[in-house]
């Protein structure tokens, strides 16, 4: 399994920004699909945005046109990044290594302890 440590969290003001970085232990980091996740009070964990081992995106509707999410193989990194946040951004966002195959062999699910976005004024 891959090790996964977010950052970047923090107390922000409606329409600051901010962003969040998933750090990622390992050699096998460029074989995996990753996503950011978030999970409100009371609410259940979403998906916020993905991006495959070949870098397509995906964004979800609540967030696209505001957040980026980017990779850096040669870095072990996947960004995600926040602008114009809103009050209903406010969550814990967490970073996800996808499970799967890739060249027969199976991959586990993992998960950081995430990283907590506050946004009020």
């Amino acid at each position: 399994q891959v090790q996964l440590v977010e950052s970047g969290g923090g107390l922000v003001q409606p329409g600051e920004s901010l962003r969040l970085s998933c750090a990622a232990s390992g050699s096998i980091f460029t074989i995996y699909h990753m996503g950011w996740y978030r999970q409100a009070p009371g609410k259940q964990r979403e998906l916020v945005a993905r991006i495959t081992r070949g870098g397509i995106t995906n964004i979800v509707d609540a967030v696209k046109g505001r957040f980026t999410i980017s990779r850096d193989n040669a870095r072990n990194t996947v960004y995600l990044q926040m602008n114009t946040l809103k009050p209903e951004d406010t969550a814990v966002y967490y970073c996800n290594a996808e499970k799967g195959y890739y060249n027969s062999r199976y991959y586990p699910d993992s998960w950081g302890q995430g990283t907590q976005v506050t946004v009020s004024s």
